[in-house]
């Protein structure tokens, strides 16, 4: 079965990279329309060989679609959605716009792909919530976990193209002695690092902190698990690392942990103390599986309950477009 697609936000960093998984997984097009502000209309693009011009999106944009692909914000996702769905297109949308909506499904194909249903809209989970929860979840069908503490170091490409270059003009202006010009993120990202440029809370937490705990209470089923995040910005290009701190309901052996996750979908263990090599976000880049290792028992808690992992992720890719993607594989099956 083909189906009839649309990328809304096709010239942003994860439009590109909807079209470059779109590609590299055969995914089965009928039609692909791509769809963008007016600001970026008549932008052409290369698709399996085609040259397809880029329109504006608009109220007749969604007519005759089956699946659409939304990577344009909350507001624009607000904006377009009702409408895709009211011309009979399923959204994934990849904004926070519907993520903690009742009755829109929260979800991480290899965690929950049976909560897709009959849906119309379903929502793409934050990046760090996607990487973290691959990693936690199979061991979490084994053993519950309890508590969940988790730092993360998120690179540039969270913020968009835009900030990825100014990473790199940074970077270039630091190493020959100019001064760093911040616009995109709000603080100097070349040789620096600083707390998740979101929101803070009354509560003392960021938006992005928020979001991997109220996300994964939904993708988990489960909002009794305790979860703790702290979210960092670090000054890498692509592809974000975590390390996570689990307490289980039963002891879990370091060994366990990782038969358990040698087998599981979506991760690729990379654990070698010998050479101390360990997930890092250049071999993260542009790979689909969630890199995991430091798989190490937690001696702070002499019951055996406590495992650490550190994990890497490409944010672009399974931490958006790919998971995107990977939703509308399991639509057409069903």
């Amino acid at each position: 079965m083909s189906a009839n697609v649309v990328i809304l936000g096709a010239t942003g960093a994860v439009g590109q990279e909807f079209l470059r998984v779109l590609d590299q997984r055969s995914f089965p097009i009928s039609s692909l329309r791509l769809l963008a502000s007016a600001r970026s209309a008549g932008t052409k693009v290369t698709f399996r060989g085609q040259t397809l011009s880029v329109e504006e999106v608009g109220p007749r944009s969604f007519e005759g679609i089956d699946i659409a692909l939304f990577s344009a914000g909350a507001s624009s996702s607000r904006q377009w959605a009702p409408v895709a769905i009211q011309a009979g297109a399923r959204v994934i949308d990849n904004s926070s716009a519907f993520r903690m909506d009742e009755g829109v499904p929260l979800i991480v194909p290899e965690v929950n792909p049976q909560a897709i249903g009959d849906a119309k809209l379903i929502a793409n989970p934050n990046c760090s919530t996607i990487i973290m929860n691959v990693a936690v979840w199979p061991l979490h069908r084994v053993n519950r976990v309890r508590r969940i503490v988790v730092a993360t170091y998120q690179a540039a490409s969270g913020a968009g193209y835009q900030a990825m270059l100014e990473l790199e003009n940074q970077t270039r202006d630091v190493l020959e002695g100019r001064p760093a010009q911040p616009k995109v993120l709000p603080h100097q990202a070349a040789f620096n690092v600083f707390s998740h440029n979101s929101a803070v809370g009354e509560d003392g937490y960021n938006l992005e902190e928020s979001k991997m705990i109220h996300e994964t209470h939904k993708i988990f089923a489960d909002p009794s698990i305790a979860i703790t995040a702290t979210c960092v910005r670090v000054p890498v290009l692509r592809a974000h690392s975590e390390a996570i701190n689990l307490t289980f309901d039963q002891p879990m052996s370091a060994d366990e942990a990782r038969r358990i996750l040698s087998i599981a979908p979506g991760v690729k263990i990379v654990d070698d103390r010998a050479k101390n090599y360990f997930p890092m976000p250049i071999d993260a880049s542009g790979k689909d599986e969630v890199l995991v290792g430091r798989i190490r028992q937690d001696i702070s808690q002499p019951d055996g309950r406590g495992i650490d992992l550190f994990v890497s992720g490409d944010q672009l890719r399974k931490g958006a477009a790919l998971n995107a993607v990977q939703i509308a594989e399991v639509m057409l099956s069903m």
